[in-house]
């Protein structure tokens, strides 16, 4: 059985792409087959090969299982505004069914993991009627919050992780990111506020890495895994699933 996430966050530009890369190069290293899903994207680039989000190639390129673009993002929308606007006025139409069963179709694959990134915040809107959060209360995922430590974080975290369990879902942990170069005032004091309200666990901190080396100096020294509750493979296992 596959482990499936969705990876959702307090507002845009909180660091899910960039927490969803790191999730996928951990479990890469630690010898787990990996799929990707970035399903509507907005902000998508005209290109020879056809509209591209950025996001959404980033995951492409994380995933161990190489995957088309069209399979990792069904839904790419040129405008950079909310999902159900730039699809309004492109005639496009977004039903949470049809993400639903292009999801079921790559984890018909059995990848041991398959991680979906929403867009902007948890209850963005799909359609005049639909959101992400019947997106994944139809694939019975488990939720990973990226927390946007930024002046405002609090209230956004709150509200997301009660929003998240009154859709009756399970939130298997959070992350605190820090997107900005600009440190947070109180940084440490909004942490610890944060884990005293929220029940999950918290799975990481992730400082502005500002280079390759800063990026690699954490993915070896988190625990991020361990604390979702996975070990590495063993070169035996690895071969097994090989």
């Amino acid at each position: 059985m596959s482990e499936c996430f969705f990876v959702t966050g307090t507002d845009t530009d909180c660091g899910k792409t960039s927490v969803s890369e790191l999730v996928l190069e951990l479990l890469a290293r630690s010898g787990y087959n990996t799929i990707a899903m970035k399903p509507v994207a907005a902000g998508c680039e005209i290109t020879a090969a056809g509209l591209r989000n950025v996001d959404a190639l980033k995951l492409q390129s994380a995933a161990t299982v190489k995957l088309p673009y069209e399979a990792v993002n069904p839904i790419a929308l040129a405008p950079a505004i909310a999902p159900h606007i730039a699809a309004e006025q492109f005639g496009v139409d977004v039903r949470v069914q049809d993400l639903v069963e292009h999801w079921r179709v790559l984890r018909e694959q059995q990848p041991d993991f398959l991680v979906t990134e929403g867009a902007g915040g948890w209850l963005v809107p799909l359609n005049s009627t639909e959101s992400f959060p019947d997106f994944v209360q139809q694939t019975g995922q488990d939720v990973i919050l990226v927390v946007g430590m930024k002046l405002g974080c609090l209230n956004h975290a709150l509200l997301t992780v009660a929003a998240i369990e009154a859709a009756g879902l399970k939130l298997r942990g959070w992350v605190a990111n820090q997107a900005t170069a600009t440190p947070m005032m109180a940084y440490k004091a909004n942490l610890k506020t944060l884990k005293q309200r929220i029940q999950a666990p918290l799975l990481a901190e992730v400082p502005h890495l500002t280079c390759l080396g800063d990026r690699e100096l954490w993915l070896q020294r988190t625990d991020l895994l361990e604390r979702l509750g996975y070990i590495p493979r063993s070169p035996l296992e690895r071969l097994q699933r090989a």
